[in-house]
């Protein structure tokens, strides 16, 4: 019911005026991820021309990290790297786990595990949530698995 309602004010603001603001933009972000049932089905092509579009209104180190995953859904990881690698010495970003997480996942979908398994300690290193460093240092532990490496050796 919410989303549905949100959507309908989405397409309302479109028609006016004209084009989307930075929170138009960001409400369109979302709407692409409400409108998808699946990872697979969410229109990752119209999420990566949206933000774009809004690191062109807003242009921060954050919106280009998200654009960076957006392109790689829609046009693959190297593409999404090219971008992250960018950013890597941004000052804003320097101790932002996030960075070196997504480089991380880039890098795993690339088959280059110990590049990844590095960049998942150095993100959990960043972390002050637990969990969340947990999961980081699973994905690090796995992606030593798959570099043909075994914990311990």
């Amino acid at each position: 019911m919410l989303i549905s309602r949100g959507l309908a004010a989405l397409d309302r603001a479109g028609r006016v005026g004209s084009g989307l603001g930075p929170y138009g933009l960001q409400a369109a972000i979302g709407a692409c991820h409400a409108r998808a049932g699946t990872l697979e089905d969410t229109d990752w092509v119209q999420i990566a021309a949206l933000y774009e579009a809004l690191a062109e209104l807003t242009p921060s180190p954050v919106v280009e990290l998200n654009r960076a995953v957006a392109v790689s859904r829609a046009y693959g990881p190297l593409a999404g790297l090219e971008i992250v690698d960018a950013l890597t010495d941004v000052p804003a970003l320097r101790g932002y786990h996030l960075l070196p997480s997504v480089r991380g996942d880039l890098l795993v979908q690339l088959g280059r595990h110990d590049e990844a398994r590095r960049e998942f300690e150095l993100a959990a290193s960043l972390t002050r949530n637990e969990p969340e460093r947990a999961l980081l240092l699973d994905r690090a532990a796995a992606c030593e698995v798959l570099s043909g490496r075994r914990l311990g050796a």
